[in-house]
């Protein structure tokens, strides 16, 4: 492991010293998490708010610009709106849809179908209901894997996959990342737990994430920070959140399937201080036409913290 990508992880496994400062500062609010007001969607030019449903859950969205479907998928801790700085440019080429995936944000908050072939049967479903047959797709952190499920699954709707700063659970040379995982990973995957030491202190919990996964802790802007952190407040949301995590081992099983059929479409594979290069040689492994590599002075939230860089990279490839 590099020195940039250990710092990164803050040291390492649950019970180390990443864990024990993300807790230090963690305060009790006398509020109940609960009564916390609804997420809002904060004001972008030309985005508007739509919703469907897919087996009685609720899933919401933005879409603005006109063209060619532009899909988004963001990870944790982030909602829709970690595209904010790259989704007015790329609205003027194409239909960009940005879901807030299910139990994060505007999405509700089902006990189960965390699963990434869930989940990527949930975008497919928002791409039916605006009318899509086929769709470019960019997945981040978690969305990740909801992307690469969806090319391998649901090929004839990907025309383009881009992939950034995460792995695919299940593929080759995953192992070259999670056998040192961050130490979070193992946190969330406790059973009701996180979610209920977490509530209260959501703001505290997460801007760990937002500084310290950041290039020289540089951290991200107020406004998205603030929008992240109301979709994570209360215990309900924190749950929706952690429950991807608590999939895991399911979604591993459909990474390693999946990783079988190689994909045919064109890949951008793209990792910066946390990821690395582990991204790009997993898409070399399994699919045919694959670009990308490192992006250099930028940690993990390559589309706040360089996202002229990223607009750069998509104008190439797409």
């Amino acid at each position: 492991m590099d020195a940039s990508r250990r710092d990164l992880l803050g040291s390492g496994l649950l019970g180390g010293l990443g864990m024990a400062g993300a807790l230090a500062g963690l305060g009790r609010s006398e509020a109940s998490a609960e009564t916390q007001a609804p997420v809002s969607v904060p004001p972008l030019p030309g985005v508007s708010l739509r919703r469907t449903r897919r087996d009685g859950v609720d899933l919401g969205y933005v879409v603005a610009g006109r063209g060619p479907a532009m899909v988004l998928l963001h990870g944790w801790p982030f909602t829709w709106y970690t595209w904010h700085r790259v989704l007015p440019t790329l609205a003027r080429n194409f239909t960009v849809i940005a879901p807030d995936m299910r139990g994060i944000g505007m999405s509700q908050k089902p006990f189960g179908g965390y699963d990434v072939l869930n989940l990527a049967s949930d975008v497919a479903a928002i791409l039916t209901a605006e009318g899509f047959t086929e769709a470019n797709v960019l997945g981040h952190d978690l969305g990740v894997g909801v992307a690469f499920q969806l090319a391998a699954r649901h090929s004839g709707l990907v025309r383009r996959l881009v992939l950034t700063e995460s792995i695919v659970l299940g593929a080759p040379q995953a192992e070259m990342f999670m056998n040192t995982p961050p130490w979070w990973v193992a946190w969330h995957n406790v059973p009701d737990l996180p979610e209920h030491v977490v509530a209260g202190s959501e703001g505290c919990y997460l801007d760990w994430f937002y500084r310290n996964l950041t290039f020289k802790r540089a951290g991200i802007s107020r406004t998205a920070r603030d929008q992240h952190v109301a979709a994570y407040t209360g215990p309900a949301a924190l749950r929706g959140g952690f429950e991807h995590y608590r999939a895991f081992p399911l979604t591993t099983e459909q990474g390693r399937e999946a990783s079988q059929h190689r994909l045919a479409m064109p890949v951008l594979a793209l990792g910066g201080d946390l990821v690395g290069d582990v991204l790009h040689r997993q898409m070399t492994a399994v699919a045919d036409k694959v670009q990308g590599g490192r992006i250099a002075n930028c940690g993990h939230v390559i589309q706040e913290e360089r996202p002229d860089e990223l607009l750069a990279r998509l104008r190439a490839f797409l």
